[in-house]
């Protein structure tokens, strides 16, 4: 096992005969693990409760409690934990005990080092599957995005395996998340998954276009299809031609170009700007938005027959905020990369920064967790991250809102603003903004504003 890989890996030891704890905690430290010591099962099931465990080494006896026992009592906190179970009464029926009920293995005490690590690389091997790294039946020749994706929680396990029976299909995939839960990734990764990996992925967002440079992008466009059209330039769609086209926040595409799209993907030809020559294409449709479409069409505000086009598949990815046992594996694999890059040694973080990590409910998800352990690698002075590091990256994450919230806030203002300079007047309005009158009332119903309401009584 490679040693970046090492690194993030978390081992709990327990065992109530102080200097067998001391010993296995320096080796396992030398090894470079991360790694979390208790004397009894309250300390164990404590530290369990607070950070996510990727093997744990129990001893058979403690205090005259058993091992076995708190083994299961462990898997209670997290489900699938595999468990090194020691004793010093190495009997056969201890062993077999064990087992049976669930531990990978046993070694018996005295033991030697080597032989613990080297039981301890095994069963992480053949944990590996169900640890979060791959989706739950991968092999070694998954394509490489998944091992790019951390989730150790059951609800991104089911994503991943929903994303890898969902790949062999060609039916439109629609991705619904909060910001910064991993959209694009998952999209990325089921394009590398599916029969179309050797074909392009193309990816767009739509809130990013502006709303008139929109359908020239999309379709593209003849020379002098418009004033500036000074060449030829082929669309989007067309050099998704045999792979994956992805469409991020769709929920902000103008009605108008609603409609283009619709026409596209039930036709899969359109006529690039200015061109009387129709282009074919061949693309799997992979839409995502942090909106509720389902409430955005029912309220109008998208195309009811786009919506079944693109929302054949659903995947809905969980906030960071409801898989919490995906906090402190990212957040530790941000660090080994971060601190790589910096030309760091920052191998730990604190107890008191872990407990902040996991209490916090992170609005800005994933990106969010990244974005904060960059800062704490960044300022960091020594090999552990502290509490104080974590706090001050949240609190300047948290005094600036959300890039949509933000927009959204500009645009409803601004609205706000036309309607009274026009006295409620919704054509002048809409020409001032440069909208169409039906688009404009769209923006309209969106944000809540009544024009009656700007007009002179």
């Amino acid at each position: 096992m490679k040693q970046e890989d090492v690194n993030s890996i978390s081992i709990l030891a327990i065992d109530d005969d102080s200097s067998i704890l001391k010993v296995m905690g320096m080796r396992l430290k030398s090894h470079g693990y991360l790694v979390l010591l208790a004397p009894d099962s309250r300390e164990a099931l404590a530290l369990a409760g607070e950070n996510y465990i990727d093997l744990a080494v129990i001893d058979y006896k403690l205090n005259g409690e058993n091992g076995v026992c708190l083994m299961e009592k462990l898997r209670e906190i997290q489900p699938e934990l595999p468990a090194i179970i020691l004793t010093a009464y190495g009997t056969i029926g201890n062993a077999v005990d064990a087992m049976q009920r669930g531990a990978c293995n046993y070694l018996t005490k005295p033991f030697d080092g080597d032989e613990l690590i080297r039981q301890i690389e095994n069963c992480l091997e053949k944990s590996r599957l169900t640890s979060g790294r791959y989706p739950p039946d991968a092999k070694q020749d998954q394509p490489p995005f998944f091992s790019r994706i951390i989730a150790r929680s059951s609800e991104m396990k089911a994503v991943l395996a929903k994303v890898v029976q969902v790949a062999v299909t060609d039916s439109n995939v629609y991705i619904e998340g909060e910001s910064g839960t991993g959209k694009e990734l998952i999209a990325r990764s089921l394009h590398a998954a599916s029969s179309r990996k050797d074909g392009p992925f193309i990816a767009i967002n739509c809130a990013a276009i502006p709303e008139n440079l929109l359908e020239s992008e999309l379709l593209g466009y003849e020379k002098g299809a418009f004033t500036s059209a000074d060449g030829r330039r082929e669309g989007l769609f067309a050099r998704a031609h045999a792979g994956s086209f992805f469409l991020d926040e769709i929920s902000e595409l103008p009605l108008s170009m609603q409609a283009k799209l619709l026409r596209i993907l039930e036709e899969r030809e359109f006529y690039p700007l200015g061109s009387n020559r129709k282009v074919k294409v061949d693309v799997r449709i992979i839409a995502a938005s942090n909106s509720n479409l389902d409430k955005l069409t029912h309220d109008g505000l998208f195309r009811e027959d786009l919506y079944y086009r693109i929302h054949v598949i659903p995947i809905s990815l969980p906030p960071l905020r409801k898989r919490k046992e995906d906090i402190l594996p990212l957040a530790r694999h941000f660090l080994a990369e971060f601190s790589k890059e910096a030309g760091k040694t920052i191998r730990d973080i604190s107890q008191d920064a872990i407990r902040k990590l996991m209490a916090s409910d992170w609005p800005g998800n994933v990106r969010e967790l990244e974005n904060a352990m960059e800062y704490a690698v960044a300022m960091a002075e020594g090999e552990t991250v502290t509490p104080d590091l974590i706090a001050k990256s949240m609190s300047e994450e948290d005094s600036i809102p959300p890039f949509r919230h933000a927009r959204d806030n500009f645009e409803k203002d601004y609205l706000t603003q036309l309607l009274e300079l026009n006295h409620g007047n919704v054509s002048q309005a809409a020409k001032a903004a440069g909208k169409y009158r039906a688009d404009f009332y769209v923006l309209l119903r969106k944000h809540g504003l009544e024009p009656i309401d700007f007009r002179e009584k």
